[in-house]
């Protein structure tokens, strides 16, 4: 998650409407996340938003997505969801984003109480939420907010194109499509192949055909 605003006074603003994310919502909601989760801003952020992170949470925890409008216009979303483990219920929030164009106007205040509310509603006592480290921002709002207790979490990365395995998978890959091509090859017949053959047919329609034309026979008596 990222670029939540930083609560300023919104008396000379229009008003914050909070309501559920609902299917119409679905594309704004993603171009807006594509817009504020890049990577040059938050180049060690480990999770990738796409748009099966909208579908997922909005199939799965429609109750926990929640839309802000500003002007009947998109201003914010947050994204996110229960987990139960043995005794304990835990709320997490997964994404928050805002709209560049509305920041500094309580959006991602009102984004984050709404859900808080519907999980101590909903019998969960304790919320999770993570961010990039290097969003400080994103900490410091969610520190305002009540969160504590930070943890550094440590992210590790593999270039799979430098695995031994993908290297044979891609020498695999050429060699079986060479072999296609090769047999292509060998099952078309050449140009120069098609045309003989074509003038032999062509010779044996020409030979086939009589020189002469048939007379009927004549069945009138010869004598008469």
């Amino acid at each position: 998650m990222t670029n939540p605003d930083k609560n300023e006074p919104a008396s000379n603003y229009s008003s914050i409407y909070i309501r559920d994310l609902e299917i119409d919502d679905l594309a704004p909601v993603y171009h807006l996340g594509e817009a504020v989760f890049t990577s040059n801003l938050y180049p060690y952020l480990y999770r990738t938003w796409d748009e099966w992170e909208v579908i997922g949470l909005y199939n799965t925890d429609p109750e926990y997505c929640l839309v802000a409008e500003i002007d009947e216009q998109l201003a914010g979303f947050i994204l996110g969801t229960v987990i139960s483990k043995a005794s304990w219920t835990y709320g997490y929030i997964i994404w928050l984003g805002v709209n560049p164009n509305f920041q500094r106007r309580g959006v991602g205040d009102k984004l984050v109480d709404k859900l808080v509310e519907r999980m101590i509603e909903d019998g969960v006592r304790f919320m999770l939420v993570d961010t990039d480290p290097a969003n400080v921002p994103a900490v410091k709002f969610f520190s305002r907010k009540g969160f504590g207790n930070t943890r550094q979490h440590i992210f590790l990365s593999m270039n799979l194109s430098k695995h031994e395995y993908y290297g044979r998978l891609i020498a695999y890959e050429r060699e079986k499509a060479e072999r296609a091509a090769y047999k292509r090859s060998r099952r078309r017949p050449s140009t120069q192949t098609q045309g003989i053959a074509s003038e032999a047919a062509t010779k044996v329609m020409v030979t086939d055909t009589p020189s002469t034309p048939v007379e009927p026979p004549n069945f009138s008596d010869p004598e008469s």
